[in-house]
């Protein structure tokens, strides 16, 4: 089991499963409420909920034990994250879950590309052309039926 709590592949799944239900709880929790301050209501409970598990989990560290560059990356991954909360709440208020929740996933389209970009990272062939669809089942999720 603990070999099985180490793969990324789990987490990664995990993420996707509470990435979906985030979708719909959220769709119904924004009914006739302002799309900014559900994500601040949001935001409070993730902050309690991580304080919490750092918390019974111990793993608390010392801010002073991050690098310069580790304190610039995180803020400027919480500030990007933030950014696409609130995006993502006006999308859904404004549009479907089925099409909103796809779009937002081309999120993984610009990840690969921006990991190529600026971090380096290779991919074959065939992880572009999955790329590729992903994109394409994306744009197509958008289409009126």
């Amino acid at each position: 089991m603990k070999g099985l709590l180490s793969a990324w592949q789990i987490w990664a799944l995990g993420s996707a499963l509470f990435a979906a239900l985030t979708a719909v709880f959220a769709k119904v929790g924004i009914a006739g409420v302002n799309s900014d301050f559900a994500t601040f209501v949001r935001t409070v409970v993730i902050l309690l909920a991580l304080a919490a598990i750092l918390t019974l989990a111990g793993n608390w560290q010392a801010p002073g034990a991050l690098s310069a560059r580790s304190w610039l990356f995180l803020v400027l991954s919480g500030l990007a994250t933030g950014a696409s909360w609130l995006c993502y709440f006006r999308a859904l208020q404004l549009g479907t879950a089925s099409q909103v929740a796809p779009v937002d996933k081309l999120s993984v389209v610009l990840v690969a590309v921006f990991a190529f970009l600026f971090l380096g990272e290779q991919l074959s062939v065939a992880h572009w052309a999955a790329v590729g669809l992903i994109a394409a089942g994306a744009v197509m999720l958008t289409l009126p039926i």
